[in-house]
């Protein structure tokens, strides 16, 4: 069972969030809350998976909220959603200790697989929210041509199916009936892929995509 823990200084979009996720037959919500602040304090019986918060408008003190948050624990993961899609802010969020970045646009599809993915121990960012942080990471040229063959060859034909897919916007759901496989196997392909090109974001996957010429951006 995955304990979510709902932060939001607005109950009715705290609200929302709970009846969207709960719904999961293996997900159970702890509480809400109106703050990091606040759940911080939180000294219940269930431990805390996975905290989602929203913003709506963040400010900086949000921002230091998670850091300090993210400092004195490692048991819960932080999950923002979030309808501030500046890239400075996404880059912000993420240097803060936060694993993982929905827009306000996504599907409860792609809640949960957030949800999910966040708690196997990996980060998840909502297509759109990729989207924006590649224009950062697409700079980064530092890795050379050989180092890049050298990885692509540890790759198996089916990884390489999954990898092409997963780059091209295809949800792991998708993937999965794409690939006659389940969901489980796409994660585990998906797992063996990052620990294979040592990758530790789902970012740096399209990335590596991106460079190696899997798939082609205009």
């Amino acid at each position: 069972m995955i304990s979510v823990a709902l932060v939001s200084q607005y109950p009715i979009i705290a609200d929302a969030l709970g009846a969207l996720v709960s719904n999961g037959d293996d997900i159970e919500i702890v509480g809400s809350f109106e703050s990091m602040e606040h759940l911080q304090k939180y000294n219940g019986e269930k431990p805390v998976h996975i905290a989602l918060v929203s913003f709506f408008t963040p400010q900086v003190k949000d921002l230091e909220s998670i850091l300090l948050f993210t400092q004195s624990t490692t048991k819960t993961k932080v999950l923002v959603l979030s309808m501030f899609n500046d890239e400075n802010f996404l880059l912000k969020t993420i240097k803060a200790g936060a694993k993982g970045h929905l827009a306000y646009d996504t599907t409860r599809e792609e809640v949960l697989e957030a949800i999910y993915t966040v708690r196997n121990g990996h980060e998840f960012y909502a297509r759109s929210i990729t989207d924006i942080l590649l224009h950062s990471y697409l700079s980064d040229q530092n890795v050379a041509p050989l180092e890049k063959e050298n990885k692509m060859k540890l790759l198996s034909a089916r990884e390489l199916e999954v990898l092409t897919l997963f780059a091209e916007s295809y949800s792991n759901r998708q993937i999965a009936e794409k690939l006659f496989i389940s969901v489980r196997t796409v994660e585990t392909h998906k797992n063996n892929i990052m620990k294979k090109i040592e990758l530790k974001t789902t970012v740096d996957l399209v990335k590596f995509a991106i460079k190696n010429n899997i798939i082609q951006v205009e």
